[in-house]
């Protein structure tokens, strides 16, 4: 199964699938970005498919179409999105459905998009931790593969927060992308809906 994992910042998660030794055929980034160089050599190929407009104007379906032609030039077969920031198209998920892995900060269905740390701090919830998922062209909205509590401390900061979300992100992502990549290698559907 050749996987391609996408991203757009330092690459900590990816780092992680790495060291559990997931193959990964691909890393491709929306803009130039540490992870590309972290994981040189590591990697069967880098990519940088760059995003120039980050305006009203973009063309998320012309994006989409471009980076699905990279992914098919590659063989890839299922994709990780491991901190990529840009909303994909439904050719994506037309072309990869049911095989579009992401992470998320937060228990979902709560707090989905971009802003799902300081929204827990806001709303004053006591816990809140990580979802792994299937990707749809619905933002994060797909069936649960893998939750993960986290405590909501005293004094947390948006940033002291996410810190140690993904500090569980770094093990509960590889863990469950592992073992989904091993149930397509035998045949089955990946379980849906187990939380860890």
């Amino acid at each position: 199964m050749r996987l391609a994992v996408l991203v757009s910042g330092t690459g900590s998660i990816l780092d992680s699938m790495l060291e559990r030794g997931i193959e990964v055929s691909l890393v491709l980034a929306d803009r130039p970005c540490p992870a590309l160089q972290r994981v040189e050599g590591r990697v069967g190929a880098t990519e940088l498919l760059e995003r120039s407009d980050w305006g009203r104007s973009f063309d998320r379906d012309a994006y989409t179409d471009g980076l699905v032609a990279r992914l098919a030039d590659h063989g890839i077969g299922l994709v990780a999105m491991a901190g990529f920031g840009t909303v994909l198209g439904p050719a994506l998920f037309d072309r990869f459905p049911g095989r579009v892995l992401n992470t998320h900060p937060a228990l979902l269905p709560s707090f989905p998009g971009w802003h799902a740390v300081g929204q827990a701090l806001e709303a004053g919830v006591k816990v809140t931790g990580c979802t792994v998922h299937i990707a749809t062209a619905e933002v994060d909205s797909g069936p649960i593969l893998a939750q993960e509590a986290v405590e909501v401390r005293p004094g947390d900061t948006e940033e002291s927060l996410h810190e140690r979300i993904k500090a569980v992100e770094r093990q509960l992502y590889p863990a469950t992308l592992a073992a989904f990549i091993d149930e397509l290698e035998a045949g089955g559907a990946p379980a849906m809906g187990e939380t860890e």
